[in-house]
């Protein structure tokens, strides 16, 4: 099990958790943190006993973007990881989920801040939870930058185009109530209960078939951008060859026989 020393990984039976750990900056990204992202997301891609990953934050906060202050005066911290960078220039481009997608479902528990980059991370997973006092904002345009993690591509994908364009164009911040009514987040619970909530939502994941899981959230990304005869045609060499799996066997007996299925990934 990897970690550095700004990201923190364990296993809740099925699921991995990563956890962004430099609380004294809100959890802003660093190279440290970068490369344990990427490395994090490798091991639960590659590990068939991960079933689903959750990505929180420690301190009470998620992720407050890039360490602008550190960037402006050349002072990263972890230089010592500069050779992971160099050996693969993409390296922080798939930590942030921009070029890079989980085989696994991705749940977000989120506290406190989750602004700038850490609303561009949160872009690429798949399951939102928030605690109620959670912030979400794309502050890039007010300090005369780019959201260049993805945000003018995904975020109009997923949530209403003007919503898009509101949170991009005015970068002003958005309470997790206003988030959930747009639709970036699903869930809104008391703070402190995010990392609960999600770990619950990962169990429930966890019970089902792990070849139709993985299936079904490839055919969602793989067919958004196709036409609805396409994306039907995608479906079904997708799902279809999950019919003829051991795991399918076991589902329909398990129904038959009114117990809990036992799922092997077969």
């Amino acid at each position: 099990m990897g970690g550095t020393e700004h990201l923190t990984v364990r296993r809740e039976g099925a699921t991995l958790v990563l956890t962004l750990n430099r609380p004294e900056a809100k959890n802003a990204l660093s190279l440290p943190m970068l490369v344990g992202l990427y490395d994090g997301w490798i091991e639960a891609d590659e590990d068939d006993a991960v079933r689903s990953v959750v990505l929180t934050g420690a301190g009470g906060a998620f992720c407050a973007g890039m360490d602008l202050k550190a960037l402006a005066g050349g002072k990263m911290e972890g230089q010592r990881h500069r050779d992971r960078l160099e050996a693969d220039p993409d390296l922080h481009w798939k930590a942030m989920l921009r070029h890079h997608r989980p085989r696994k479902p991705v749940i977000a528990a989120v506290e406190g801040h989750c602004v700038a980059g850490g609303t561009e991370i949160l872009q690429g997973t798949d399951i939102r939870v928030a605690g109620e006092s959670a912030t979400f904002g794309l502050f890039e345009v007010r300090r005369g930058l780019f959201p260049i993690g993805g945000s003018t591509v995904r975020l109009p994908r997923q949530i209403a185009r003007t919503h898009a364009l509101e949170m991009l164009l005015t970068g002003r911040p958005y309470s997790a109530r206003e988030a959930a009514g747009i639709g970036l987040i699903g869930h809104v619970v008391p703070d402190g209960t995010a990392l609960e909530k999600a770990l619950a939502i990962a169990e429930q994941v966890n019970g089902c078939g792990p070849l139709a899981v993985e299936a079904v959230k490839a055919s969602v990304y793989e067919t958004a951008g196709m036409s609805e005869p396409d994306a039907l045609a995608a479906e079904l060499k997708r799902g279809w060859p999950i019919f003829d799996t051991a795991d399918a066997e076991e589902g329909a007996r398990a129904f038959a026989e009114r117990r809990p299925a036992v799922f092997r990934r077969e």
